[in-house]
């Protein structure tokens, strides 16, 4: 295991900037966001990458954690390691989401690992380890790629490895989106060691069998259709890259707006944007947003990032009942009671997020449950 400090090559800062400048812009096609990313917006925003973000800000901010790389599984993983100093603090792996980074976590890392700091009791602490998935940010694919297929499995099988490397034989276990996708697993493989599985949403969506829906109210009904045309539309990204992220990779690589606007349009949709009619919101803080493009752009990693979809890792969390399940933003009491059939569900905050990257958004909603969860599972 080695230290590891983030120090992007000032030259590296320098072509990012002259790409933006020299864009050739495409132009506005009619209707809006309902067509993609509207260049108006873009322009605006690559405008301020170039020429107001400060990137050496955002990477003191990340190296204030500190970050080390190890091999495992002939893989070199990035994590953050940051030990908490009250004594008694929970070991907790924290797993991002696609397309995100561990940059996502910026901002509960310190609520977490030294509640006391943040006016909060510190009888619940943690220490956080939050690792790079395989292929994204500083957790890059060797070159060539290795043949064998990243799965969810492999994964949480190269997560317990990490956490008992680290010496932690108790540790809970929390993720969003692709993360929610490890943390059951991981929990499912690794049950002699994960006190608890923690994530933000996923489990208990019905599936399209109508007797899921038997004792639903309205209200649940219409949130089930909702979710159900929102994930079966939206912008067809998943099909693309389940076939082809090869061809798409070439314009992540070669141009940081491709990568900005494909980064964009997946944090607009995810957050709630209802079938990409008007402009969505803007929950996450653009700085913050801009620190997950440029890990991106200056790591590679836009097409290597898609390995949940071509490899088939992409879907629902799996349900689990090897141990304790907490859920911080799952929905509906119909979707707690769907989730309970097959989950020992001990905590569902129902917390609500204006978007789908949690921790980036709302961080207190998740520290809140994560904290909840765990007085209960430690």
């Amino acid at each position: 295991m080695k230290s590891f400090v983030i120090d992007i090559p000032q030259a590296d800062l320098d072509d990012l900037r002259d790409r933006l400048h020299r864009t050739r812009w495409a132009g506005q096609l009619p209707g809006g966001w309902s067509r993609g990313v509207p260049v108006g917006y873009l322009r605006e925003l690559a405008a301020y990458w170039a020429d107001g973000f400060d990137w050496r800000a955002q990477e003191a901010r990340l190296n204030a954690f500190p970050q080390y790389t190890t091999e495992i599984d002939g893989q070199t993983v990035h994590y953050v390691h940051a030990r908490s100093p009250e004594p008694g603090a929970v070991p907790l792996i924290v797993t991002h989401s696609w397309p995100n980074s561990v940059a996502e976590f910026m901002n509960v890392i310190g609520p977490l690992t030294d509640p006391r700091a943040h006016g909060l009791d510190p009888a619940i602490a943690f220490h956080v380890v939050a690792p790079s998935l395989p292929g994204f940010g500083f957790s890059p694919f060797p070159e060539p790629a290795d043949e064998r297929p990243w799965s969810i499995e492999r994964v949480a099988r190269t997560w317990a490895e990490l956490m008992g490397g680290l010496g932690y034989e108790r540790y809970g276990a929390h993720g969003n989106d692709a993360g929610a996708l490890v943390t059951p697993r991981l929990a499912a493989l690794d049950s002699e060691h994960v006190i608890g599985s923690h994530i933000t949403a996923g489990l208990g969506i019905p599936t399209g069998d109508p007797a899921e829906l038997r004792d639903a109210t309205e209200e649940e009904r219409e949130t089930a259709r909702h979710i159900g045309e929102t994930w079966a539309g939206g912008s067809g990204y998943g099909p693309y890259l389940s076939n082809r992220p090869q061809t798409l990779a070439f314009g992540f690589a070669d141009s940081p707006v491709m990568q900005l606007a494909y980064l964009v349009e997946r944090f607009k949709e995810f957050d709630g944007w209802p079938g990409g009619k008007g402009e969505p919101a803007e929950p996450v803080d653009r700085d913050l947003l801009l620190t997950n493009a440029s890990i991106y752009w200056f790591t590679g990693t836009g097409g290597s990032s898609s390995w949940t979809y071509y490899e088939g890792a992409a879907g629902l969390p799996i349900d689990q009942t090897g141990v304790p399940t907490g859920v911080s933003h799952g929905g509906p009491d119909l979707f707690r009671r769907l989730a309970e059939r097959r989950n020992r569900v001990v905590h569902w905050a129902g917390e609500h997020s204006p978007s789908h990257m949690v921790a980036m958004a709302t961080p207190e909603s998740l520290v809140r449950s994560l904290r909840t969860f765990f007085a209960l599972n430690a």
